[in-house]
């Protein structure tokens, strides 16, 4: 059986990875500064994205693919190059691309038997949509799951699926915002009053980074630290130690606002990823998606892992 992957332009993925593994993107579209900016996960405009500071733009406003938009990306080649499609999406808290792909899935399942019949391809097609119950980073630990399934000849659908519902409510993404008061905006703007007016000028003033935690549909802060350095340092050292305590997959998905550079440069780093050499743990590294770049504002670091339940310890 030939499975697929699908995901949306907000996970954290490198390009190498996507490339080489054809892995399908449900684009986003940006509307900034009176012009639409289709976010395909296109590395070098990406980065361009960032080195031009355009996600400074708060009153920018993103728009997922409709129903209809999303039937059409399978039926004109999903259901030819695969028997069945893993659709991975960002969490159904903070978007509607999960309801939107559910609302295609039916129109797909109905409409593709003439399409795979005209081009000679036999048998059915399936899909299955997949809330990952995450953000950015957080959801490329299921994606990399399905992949290493894939790879390991994994021929039944359902198999995966069991253990996406193992991990997925086990995947812990962290973030860690640059600009409080650009987030309060963005957040604002989307109807969200988590972060309050009174906070964000004191955390501004006195810059306190709130630790941001996105984990089983629910994202919000979970601590207050001093200085984004600092913040990172303390972030590395807590996913260092829960490397060594042993993780349920063997990924770790770091996402970044801007220059990967700037974050190989963090106090932390470098310890937590000799970590990871030594316990067989593959890192994933990537710029954070234009997507998460409007939402959280640039030079936000974010972070994921899958593990056991437990207590944050910072």
């Amino acid at each position: 059986m030939r499975i697929g992957i699908v995901v949306d332009s907000g996970c954290d993925l490198p390009p190498e990875f996507i490339a080489q593994h054809k892995i399908g993107i449900l684009p986003i579209t940006i509307h900034l500064e009176g012009r639409d900016l289709v976010d395909r996960r296109d590395p070098q405009e990406t980065l361009e994205f960032y080195r031009h500071h355009r996600a400074e733009v708060a009153d920018a406003s993103t728009s997922p693919l409709s129903p209809e938009q999303i039937k059409d990306v399978f039926l004109s080649n999903l259901v030819l190059d695969y028997d069945f499609v893993f659709c991975l999406t960002i969490a159904s808290s903070r978007s509607p691309i999960y309801e939107n792909a559910v609302k295609a899935s039916f129109a797909i399942l109905s409409d593709y038997k003439p399409i795979r019949a005209q081009a000679g391809v036999p048998g059915p097609f399936s899909l299955r949509v997949v809330d990952t119950q995450n953000l950015f980073a957080g959801q490329a630990i299921s994606a990399v799951e399905v992949v290493r399934m894939i790879r390991q000849g994994v021929a039944n659908p359902n198999k995966i699926r069991e253990r996406l519902e193992q991990i997925i409510p086990n995947t812990y993404g962290y973030m860690i915002p640059r600009d409080l008061h650009y987030l309060r905006v963005r957040a604002q703007k989307k109807g969200d009053r988590s972060v309050g007016w009174f906070g964000a000028m004191l955390g501004t003033a006195l810059d306190i980074k709130p630790l941001l935690r996105g984990y089983r549909n629910e994202t919000g802060p979970v601590a207050k630290l001093r200085h984004f350095d600092d913040a990172a340092e303390r972030l590395f050292g807590y996913v260092t130690r829960r490397i060594e305590q042993g993780l349920m997959t063997p990924t770790l998905a770091i996402s970044y606002g801007g220059e990967l550079a700037e974050v190989h440069k963090l106090s932390g780093y470098a310890a937590m990823i000799n970590v990871c050499r030594r316990k067989g743990v593959e890192v994933f590294e990537s710029i954070m998606s234009i997507t998460g770049g409007i939402n959280v504002g640039e030079g936000a670091l974010a972070i994921a892992f899958a593990a056991e339940e437990h207590e944050l310890d910072l």
